[in-house]
């Protein structure tokens, strides 16, 4: 067992953060929204689309997240941002081919994300191993859906709804830890953002870095394990290969 990993030798459970480090947000929109422009004939940057919708609702939940007011419903706060950016000059000539009904069938689109390519297979052999499951700001209908949808085999899934926050909110990290009946040193987070994981490693769990280059392009190549002096536990490019080290934990 390598020096990286020795820190993971107790952990009991994985929580992963869902957005972006198991399923990919930005080219599963692009997706849909393409289909639904060529539908009714009309292009646009989809995927700075996808990213402003995206930035709105990482503005609402760090507002909620500092002590702020609001919705803590995804859903709701994903079709209100959706609806403010349909109404802007930029998107307007979009929003005029979509009815209720296809708005509804678009927000619901974070319902259909797909997995990375290692997401499935590296779940499926982290659960031999130990409990395996979601830890995201996502609404718990929303992720149940989505793991139906991508094949996504969690044994539990722990919508930050439920704990009256969302993370980077300490009581939301507390409250799953308290729910799987463990100590904060027996859980490690699993994320692809560097603030998750400070969160996590700030109620005294593991921390697991996953490189995704699509979240934090800059940011990932400065975030090191401790054995070379960074903040966390364990750095890996793919849920295979941290499954794969796991297994060699004995």
């Amino acid at each position: 067992m390598d020096s990286d990993s020795n820190g993971l030798r107790n952990v009991q459970a994985l929580l992963f953060d869902v957005f972006g480090t198991t399923v990919d947000w930005h080219g599963s929109l692009i997706e849909e929204l393409a289909a639904l422009g060529n539908k009714y004939g009309v292009d646009g940057d989809w995927s700075a689309f996808s990213k402003i919708w995206r930035r709105g609702y990482i503005d609402h939940i760090q507002e909620i997240a500092q002590g702020g007011t609001g919705s803590l419903n995804v859903d709701e706060l994903h079709r209100g941002v959706l609806e403010k950016m349909l109404e802007s000059p930029e998107w307007k000539f979009f929003g005029a081919v979509l009815d209720g009904e296809e708005r509804d069938n678009l927000n619901n689109a974070w319902h259909r994300l797909r997995g990375w390519p290692d997401t499935t297979t590296g779940l499926c052999d982290l659960k031999k191993e130990m409990i395996v499951g979601a830890l995201s700001n996502g609404n718990t209908r929303l992720l149940i859906d989505m793991a139906k949808f991508t094949d996504l085999p969690w044994d539990f899934v722990f919508s930050s709804e439920l704990f009256g926050s969302f993370k980077p909110d300490s009581k939301v990290y507390q409250g799953a830890i308290r729910h799987l009946s463990l100590e904060p040193q027996y859980c490690a987070m699993v994320a692809a953002h560097s603030w998750d994981l400070h969160g996590a490693a700030g109620v005294g769990m593991k921390t697991i870095y996953v490189k995704r280059a699509a979240e934090e392009p800059v940011a990932q190549e400065e975030v090191k394990p401790k054995s070379q002096g960074g903040e966390v536990d364990l750095v890996v490019n793919s849920f295979t290969e941290l499954a794969a080290i796991l297994a060699n934990r004995k």
